[in-house]
């Protein structure tokens, strides 16, 4: 505010010419931006930091905001520019009252004392807004006062099974999957029946400390043979062993002989039933974050040992391309390039075989190389939003008498017109029966003490006088819930024991 007064006083207006016609009490782009650059410059709270293109932006915002506008009163965008055309003051300031800064003086400033009332106004009338107690704000505040809450029940949740943790992860990860691609519907790249849940729970949590899977099936494996072939390369040349011929040209045959094993696969890693999905990646990879997070979460829903498998391969590819000291595996195609021509069709490819294919499985294995060690790791976000909805689910919740504002809404469903007699029936019972339910469940609750016993009990009856007196009928119905205990006499004093009482004398400790 303070520089919008300082420049509409400081701007020189005068009269412009425009396309034949004269125009009062205006000022040129090109002018502004120099009274206003030289204003800021010598401004105590800006300084000559300030540059030229800094000035046109504040006069930018000038003219968005209806501090300027064009000699035709247009405003309202940020179309200035350093030029020559036209622009003036409105004639409305659009000026917000701002503090003044104090004049100084030598007078000192009184603080206000806070536990003294201002003269001439006593605590005694101060105006009180009344407030109107209606019933329920008294039992409110009075539930508050004496720590009470409404009538309220343990609700202990049914015991989850694997199985309907395994189904938990398989909805979720289909769910995050179908939010990241970024579909309507996973229906169109992938058929959900095909998807087996236990390969998900498997995947997260059957992991080494490398983050390899381990497999329950030890027949799955891959040959130790071929193992040592890749571990060969991939360590290459510290983990060669001097049992091992190091002729010329060993590295190449140790290289075919895992070309070889991978390429008589019948299906690829990524198998033909996820072809799709991995296919629809492909379109993300212009926002690495997002394909990243696709293919993590798409991995997952590959059998244990496709999984293994993969990342044993990626892993070893990614190295070799990256080693240095290996020598060339071909004499006229790039090492990276090789591994691509030479996996790519074992690690993706459509049952039909499409000419594109090979293109499209090159294009998915680069990124799998660049980004491996993210990629055929277990999404960390994923993962822990799953368990906590998991241990939610198993957790034991506290219900209060009419909220149930967590439950799950039930399915839509088609209803159909029944007699009056059939609604009061329902609606005595529907009432009735479930309340019933949880007074018994009062009665019959064994972990809670008496007292919490007790205090329940009065409470239904206060909110349910009649379902509790159907419950206890008599005193002595309502007394057997609560047998008294035998009264123990009380243990003889000691001081009755002792002599009569004899006179108090003063002692040695206890004088001044």
């Amino acid at each position: 505010n303070e520089i919008i007064e300082l420049f509409r006083a400081g701007m020189p207006l005068r009269k412009h010419r425009c396309r034949f016609k004269s125009y009062e009490r205006c000022f040129k782009a090109s002018e502004a931006v120099d009274c206003l650059h030289e204003l800021l410059g010598s401004n105590q709270n800006f300084g000559p930091e300030v540059t030229r293109d800094q000035t046109v932006k504040l006069l930018k915002k000038f003219l968005k905001n209806h501090v300027i506008e064009d000699i035709k009163g247009r405003w309202g965008k940020e179309d200035f520019e350093d030029d020559g055309r036209l622009y003036r003051f409105p004639p409305s300031s659009p000026l917000k009252s701002y503090p003044k800064k104090p004049s100084c003086g030598k007078e000192v400033i009184k603080f206000p004392d806070w536990n003294e009332p201002k003269a001439g106004r006593s605590q005694e009338h101060i105006p009180v807004k009344s407030v109107a107690m209606n019933s329920e704000m008294w039992y409110k505040r009075h539930s508050i006062a004496i720590g009470e809450v409404p009538g309220c029940k343990l609700v202990f949740r049914r015991e989850l099974t694997q199985t309907n943790i395994e189904e938990i992860w398989k909805s979720m990860t289909l769910s995050r999957l179908q939010k990241v691609l970024g579909l309507d519907s996973l229906d169109e790249v992938l058929d959900t029946k095909l998807v087996n849940s236990k390969h998900i729970v498997q995947n997260v949590y059957n992991v080494n400390k490398q983050g390899i899977v381990t497999l329950e099936d030890k027949s799955k494996e891959l040959p130790h043979w071929i193992l040592s072939a890749m571990k060969c390369l991939a360590n290459w040349p510290s983990c060669s062993d001097l049992k091992q011929p190091t002729y010329s040209g060993f590295e190449r045959d140790v290289f075919k002989t895992i070309v070889d094993y991978f390429g008589q696969m019948k299906e690829p890693l990524l198998t033909f039933y996820f072809f799709d999905i991995f296919v629809s990646v492909l379109g993300l990879l212009q926002k690495p974050s997002k394909a990243v997070e696709a293919l993590q979460i798409s991995c997952l829903l590959l059998p244990p040992e496709n999984r293994k498998r993969l990342q044993l391969l990626v892993r070893m590819m990614a190295r070799i391309s990256l080693n240095q000291d290996l020598p060339p595996l071909s004499e006229s195609v790039r090492t990276r390039t090789l591994m691509v021509q030479a996996f790519s069709r074992c690690i993706l490819c459509s049952k039909d075989e499409i000419d594109l294919d090979e293109l499209l499985a090159a294009k998915l294995v680069s990124f799998l190389m660049d980004n491996y060690q993210e990629i055929l790791s277990v999404p960390s976000a994923l993962k822990s939003s799953i368990e906590d909805h998991v241990v939610h689910l198993q957790r034991v919740q506290i219900k209060y008498v009419g909220a149930d504002s967590d439950a799950p809404l039930p399915p839509p469903s088609f209803c159909h017109q029944i007699s009056t007699g059939d609604f009061e029936y329902q609606r005595a019972t529907g009432s009735q029966e479930p309340l019933a339910a949880l007074l018994e469940e009062i009665v019959m609750n064994k972990e809670i003490s008496v007292k919490d016993k007790k205090k329940k009990l009065k409470q239904f009856q206060k909110s349910y006088p009649e379902l509790y007196r159907v419950r206890f009928p008599t005193p002595e119905s309502e007394a057997m819930l609560f047998p008294e205990k035998t009264k123990q006499k009380p243990p003889i004093l000691m001081w009755a024991l002792k002599k009569p009482f004899q006179p108090f004398h003063r002692t040695r400790s206890f004088r001044m």
